[in-house]
């Protein structure tokens, strides 16, 4: 079986070739991948090359294929698993392979599994240890954002609490907390996750400094709609220490999230915390020697936590899973671009310089990258696209099953 994939050999070298894959075993399957969705990580990889601790030092002669947010389908399942798996069965896999030790990962260490191709084989051992987790979604896409989406549900497991009569791992139920620098594809997740997961505060503020992005996310997660929740949500374009202090009575907040590498933004979460408050830094600097000023004083007296994870684990990935399968979140809200194998390599070239949210990439066809609010405008050349452009619309703007079922018919 052939497999056309993004290959990196070092450092910003990204090639999309064509390669013979080997034939799977009894205990191995092939796969489909049909979406990936770019993120900031394999960005910092392709920076780094070999530099990047997950990357193999000898990755310029054993190229890896790049990409671990992705959703497939199974095309052929070895002997040892055919009365577990069955064709045609949409998978995922949490790329970070913890049971390997060290820092093996998809995405960033295998020259034979990557989410930017177009087939996979699935390794027995990933299969042995339940990685490879089926998915019962009308969406491939959906799929694809399992991944990040439970990385930021790893951050809420994270923060914890002292002063209560339990010790407690995740936001405090019923409490303040703010995500800082809150409107990026992740942060659209957090804030979903606190108004719809299991845990929810009773008020959420949600700051921002780019406005459009800042409106765009208060339309999405209408106030009026969280106060029926009991939730007060509030949307706010400020750096004021002052101004958010007062928006949470004068108390603080008992969980900050910071989803930007900024050190100005760290010490305005450090202020703002309450008494046994906790502050998760949900943002991967590029530069390791990457620091913040930190209130110590009040790490004592105020008893001021501090957390922050990097990845997930196999139990949020099926966390993240339910709350899809129950529609108690919208993975969609994150997605702003789609394209095409073709658009691969200068999509994660210039990952940060592209604005908008998640990009997702469509393995099986070419098209370069497209943002979702240009569908209308293509649609008077394209007839394809003003399809596009009426299915999302029916769906608030947002990509959608539909939208992706007639994309993967047409393109």
């Amino acid at each position: 079986m052939k497999t056309r994939a993004v290959r990196l050999y070092g450092e910003k070298d990204l090639r999309l070739e064509e390669f013979e894959l080997p034939t799977i075993r009894d205990g191995e399957i092939l796969i489909k991948i049909v979406s990936d969705s770019v993120c900031m990580s394999t960005y910092k990889t392709a920076m780094q090359g070999a530099k990047h601790l997950r990357v193999p030092d000898n990755v310029a002669e054993n190229p890896i294929i790049i990409g671990h947010e992705f959703c497939g389908e199974i095309v052929s399942v070895g002997e040892m698993w055919q009365k577990e798996y069955v064709v045609g069965e949409k998978v995922i896999i949490p790329p970070v392979l913890s049971y390997l030790g060290g820092n093996q990962t998809i995405g960033y260490s295998f020259g034979e599994i990557g989410g930017v191709s177009t087939y996979s084989v699935v390794y027995e051992h990933i299969i042995r240890n339940g990685f490879l987790i089926k998915l019962q979604s009308d969406a491939f896409f959906k799929g694809s954002l399992i991944e990040p989406a439970s990385c930021v549900l790893r951050g809420y497991k994270a923060n914890y609490h002292l002063d209560v009569d339990t010790p407690t791992m995740n936001i405090k139920e019923g409490g303040k907390t703010a995500i800082l620098a809150g409107c990026g594809p992740m942060g659209l997740v957090a804030i979903d996750i606190a108004l719809h997961g299991d845990i929810k505060p009773s008020l959420l503020v949600v700051s921002d400094i780019d406005e459009n992005r800042l409106r765009r996310a208060e339309q999405i997660y209408a106030p009026a709609e969280a106060a029926k929740n009991g939730i007060k949500i509030v949307f706010v374009n400020t750096s004021s220490k002052d101004e958010l202090m007062e928006i949470s009575g004068g108390t603080g907040y008992d969980d900050v999230f910071v989803y930007a590498p900024v050190a100005s933004v760290v010490a305005l979460g450090d202020a703002i915390l309450a008494f046994d408050g906790c502050l998760n830094f949900f943002a991967g600097p590029i530069d390791k020697a990457f620091s913040a000023p930190v209130n110590f004083y009040n790490v004592h007296y105020a008893q001021h936590h501090y957390a922050g994870t990097s990845g997930s684990t196999p139990d949020d990935v099926k966390d993240i899973v339910r709350l899809i399968g129950k529609n108690s979140i919208d993975p969609a809200v994150m997605v702003t671009h789609i394209g095409g194998m073709d658009a691969a390599i200068e999509t994660t070239l210039n990952l940060p310089h592209i604005p908008g949210g998640k990009k997702l990439i469509y393995t099986h066809i070419d098209l370069p990258l497209t943002a979702i609010s240009d569908f209308s405008k293509l649609g008077n050349s394209d007839s394809r696209f003003a399809t596009l452009a009426a299915l999302v619309e029916k769906h608030g703007g947002l990509w959608c099953a539909e939208a992706e079922q007639y994309l993967l018919e047409n393109f």
